[in-house]
């Protein structure tokens, strides 16, 4: 099955492909959407942490971002009830929920879409919290991470476009208003033959999966994980 299959989308009007391009997608790549109901009721078994702004959500077909973007809708709804009237811990909060989201797609277009649309929401949530417009520097910020955390790649091959291992950023919170970031290969993270041997979690003393780190980033203030970028990204 494509990595691609089983998209789901909150807004097809306006993001899905249509006609005779969308029949030949579905051909190419089994790109078909799930209607917005079925995706509310799928997010609803998990509703907890969809609340928690650092619980991670990986979408290893994110298409155009529809199931994302209703995961990061709740927990925008949770940095909202936190935060009523405090925009600087807002902005902090609101960083921190998109750097727990994470998404794979076969499709360049998708990618885009997907990063533009989850920066999107941020910016609609954060207007109508504070009737202004998304600051630039946490624009910037978000940019970046998602453009760490959506990637163009194939989520069954574990392979980004340009044949490299998909490599996805960590973003740890330090005291406060630090970010603290490290790359790890996507196929150390699934670790099918180290995760066959070692528990992932363990409240017993037993020895634990811990997947190295390929690149770290010393921690930095949150509106300035984009200075972190090395060359190429």
């Amino acid at each position: 099955m494509s990595s691609t299959a089983n998209h789901a989308s909150n807004e097809p009007s306006a993001t899905a492909p249509s006609g005779a391009r969308a029949r030949q997608r579905i051909i190419d790549y089994g790109e078909v959407f799930t209607p917005p109901e079925l995706v509310n009721d799928m997010l609803d078994l998990v509703a907890h942490e969809c609340e928690r702004i650092d619980s991670r959500f990986l979408e290893p077909a994110c298409g155009n971002g529809n199931f994302l973007a209703e995961v990061l809708r709740r927990k925008l709804r949770t940095v909202d009830k936190d935060n009523t009237r405090n925009p600087g811990r807002w902005e902090r909060d609101g960083i921190l929920a998109v750097c727990s989201i994470y998404g794979i797609d076969l499709l360049p277009d998708n990618v885009a879409a997907c990063r533009e649309r989850l920066l999107g929401v941020l910016a609609d949530a954060y207007a109508a919290s504070f009737k202004e417009p998304l600051p630039g520097p946490v624009a910037r910020a978000v940019a970046f991470i998602l453009s760490r955390n959506v990637v163009h790649g194939d989520a069954l091959t574990l392979l980004a476009a340009d044949e490299t291992p998909i490599v996805f950023s960590e973003w740890s919170p330090v005291n406060g208003t630090m970010l603290k970031r490290r790359d790890y290969k996507f196929a150390h993270l699934i670790g099918h033959a180290h995760i066959a041997s070692k528990p992932l979690f363990s409240d017993l003393g037993e020895d634990v999966f811990l997947p190295e780190p390929v690149g770290e980033r010393p921690p930095c203030h949150y509106l300035k994980v984009a200075d972190t970028a090395g060359p190429g990204e």
